[in-house]
C-alpha cells in the first residue's frame, strides 16, 4: 500500500509539473498589442483545462475560462500604457482620478471577443478594446474642456508653402494644383498628411503639431469633444494608401522635426501657414481628417 501511494504521490508531482510548465509555456506565448493604424488595444489569451475535468467538453469549457480571465489580465495591462498625451499614460490618468479609475475598469470589463479557437490542449482567445468609439478609451480618460479654442492665425512674416502635394500615393514631389497667390487658399483639400516617416514618432490619443514658432496649430482644444471621442485626433498609418482617413485630395507636408518625447510633429511656418489657410477654406481639421504617417 505504501508503495502504491507513494507511486501516486510521484504521479500527481509528475502532472503538477507539466501543467505548470505548460501554463507558463501559455503564459510566454501571450500577446498584447496597441494598434495605432486600427485604433485598437488587441490582448490574445490562453487557457487550459485542469487535469480533473470530467468530460471533453467541460475541459474545453474550464479553458476558455482561464482564457478569457487571461485576456482581461492582460488587456487592463495593456490599456495602462496607452499615452494619452506626450506626459501621461492611461494608468497615470486612472490613479490621479477615481472616476477615470472606474470608467477604464468599465472599459476593460466590455472587451469584445473578436477570435476564438482550440490550440492544441489549449485554448486561445482573442480581445479588443477600442481607443475611440463608444465605450472606448478616449470616452474614460479624456476630459470635456470648458471651451473650443479657434486656430491660430498664421505667422504673418511668413509666405506659406506654394508647394503641395495631392492625393496621388506619391509623397511630395510636387502638386498638381495651381500654386494660390501669397495668403489665399487653393482649397478642396480633404485632409492633412503630415509625413514623420524616418523620425520615430510615438503616437498618442492627443497628439498636437507645432510650428517652428513652437506655437500648437493643432489639438485637443480646438476640436469638438464628441467628434474626438468619436474618432480621434488624428490616424497614423505607414503608408499613403492606409492613410484614408485623409480623403482623396489631402495637403501632404513633412515634418521638420518631433518635440515632446517625439510624440507631438513640427512644421516649417511656411508649412503650417498653408495648412491653417486651406484649413479655413475646407475645415478638414476641424473634422479631424488628419494622419501622421510614421
Amino acid at each position: 500500500m505504501r508503495s502504491v501511494s507513494r507511486m501516486m504521490a510521484t504521479v500527481v508531482a509528475v502532472l503538477s509539473i507539466m501543467v505548470c510548465s505548460m501554463a507558463s509555456a501559455l503564459a510566454a506565448a501571450a500577446t498584447s498589442t496597441i494598434d495605432w493604424n486600427e485604433s485598437v488595444v488587441r490582448v490574445a489569451g490562453y487557457g487550459i483545462a485542469p487535469a480533473n475535468a470530467r468530460t471533453p467538453s467541460l475541459a474545453r469549457l474550464m479553458a476558455r475560462r482561464a482564457a478569457i480571465a487571461d485576456c482581461q489580465r492582460q488587456m487592463a495591462e495593456a490599456v495602462a500604457g496607452v499615452s494619452v498625451d506626450a506626459e501621461t499614460t492611461v494608468e497615470m490618468a486612472a490613479v490621479s482620478s477615481d472616476v477615470v479609475r472606474t470608467h477604464v475598469s468599465a472599459v476593460v470589463n466590455g472587451a469584445r471577443i473578436v477570435s476564438e479557437r482550440v490550440v492544441g490542449d489549449s485554448y486561445e482567445v482573442t480581445m479588443e478594446v477600442p481607443m475611440f468609439g463608444v465605450r472606448s478609451i478616449a470616452g474614460a480618460v479624456m476630459a470635456r474642456p470648458e471651451r473650443i479654442e479657434a486656430f491660430p492665425a498664421p505667422v504673418a512674416s511668413v509666405d506659406p508653402s506654394p508647394v503641395l502635394t495631392t492625393g496621388s500615393a506619391e509623397s511630395s514631389k510636387g502638386s498638381s494644383a495651381a500654386p494660390a497667390p501669397s495668403g489665399r487658399a487653393i482649397g478642396g483639400f480633404t485632409g492633412l498628411i503630415v509625413d514623420c516617416r524616418g523620425m520615430d514618432l510615438n503616437p498618442v490619443m492627443s497628439p498636437v503639431i507645432y510650428n517652428e514658432n513652437g506655437q500648437p496649430i493643432y489639438g485637443y482644444k480646438n476640436l469638438d469633444y464628441d467628434k474626438v471621442v468619436a474618432n480621434g485626433m488624428a490616424g497614423y498609418a505607414k503608408t499613403m494608401e492606409q492613410a484614408r482617413r485623409a480623403g482623396s485630395n489631402p495637403l501632404i507636408v513633412k515634418a521638420v522635426s518631433l518635440k515632446r518625447h517625439n510624440s507631438f510633429p513640427v512644421l516649417s511656418n511656411a508649412d503650417a501657414n498653408r495648412v491653417l489657410i486651406e484649413n479655413g477654406a475646407s475645415q478638414f481639421l476641424d473634422k479631424t481628417n488628419v494622419v501622421f504617417l510614421r
